[in-house]
């Protein structure tokens, strides 16, 4: 059975984090099978891991005077820094279809490692997999990914930082993280993260032939993700409740 795809992006920060959560639970109840979605905000905002301080992780100051909103997802990971010039996407995968995805540790590593080879092949050189869900090319972070897990699928989903970003947003509404990688040693966001020399269209590509998402979707479930919206997505008891 293919995967579906669709290249989705919403009106608002808040639908579309929401929307990642609302094709999972979707995919649990049977709506579609398997999905590949990428998106690309067109403004800012802060996008925070399940389990983060947003103090910690945020200067909320500087996101209150430019009005950046900042957004929690459902899965972990760290902060990230949404905008023009980074590329998302989320895979929603059957867990009991492949035995790689058994569990956190080999999904991460499964899917990671396909990740970088799809990349890998068209930019002609090696990228790692560092971290355990960054992708990097010389030790430069070019993408950070996180996972969620629910009974019978999973949510993938990360970034791809482009040539087209602006990486002076990262240091002005980010915080150095409270927990970082080993491999990062330290280094400023700066120092630490660069752009895949590959244009947005080349990356969406990429990953449709790599998951083999070749059946269209159309919409997502729009009840269900204005649900998720008005009950968390949009408040700040949701938001900031760490």
């Amino acid at each position: 059975m293919s995967v579906h795809y669709i290249d989705l992006t919403l009106a608002s920060p808040a639908e579309n984090v929401a929307c990642d959560e609302t094709l999972l639970d979707s995919c649990e109840h049977d709506s579609f099978d398997e999905v590949l979605r990428t998106w690309e905000s067109n403004e800012p905002f802060i996008v925070v891991g399940y389990g983060n301080h947003v103090d910690l992780e945020v200067d909320r100051a500087a996101c209150e005077k430019d009005g950046v909103p900042v957004i929690r997802r459902c899965s972990g990971g760290g902060a990230v820094v949404q905008g023009p010039g980074c590329l998302n996407y989320s895979l929603v995968l059957q867990i009991h279809r492949h035995a790689e995805l058994a569990s956190i540790t080999s999904a991460n590593c499964s899917i990671m490692k396909r990740n970088a080879a799809a990349i890998s092949k068209l930019l002609g050189k090696e990228v790692s997999v560092e971290g355990f869900t960054d992708l990097a090319i010389g030790g430069l972070k070019f993408s950070g990914n996180a996972q969620r897990r629910k009974r019978t699928h999973l949510l993938f989903h990360g970034t791809f930082l482009l040539d087209s970003f602006d990486f002076a947003l990262i240091s002005r509404y980010l915080k150095h993280p409270s927990r970082e990688p080993e491999y990062r040693g330290t280094r400023t966001h700066d120092e630490f993260v660069t752009s895949v020399a590959l244009n947005a269209e080349q990356v969406r590509s990429a990953l449709r032939h790599e998951w083999g998402a070749t059946k269209e979707l159309n919409a997502a479930p729009d009840e269900p993700l204005r649900t998720l919206v008005a009950t968390r997505y949009s408040r700040p008891d949701w938001n900031f409740k760490f």
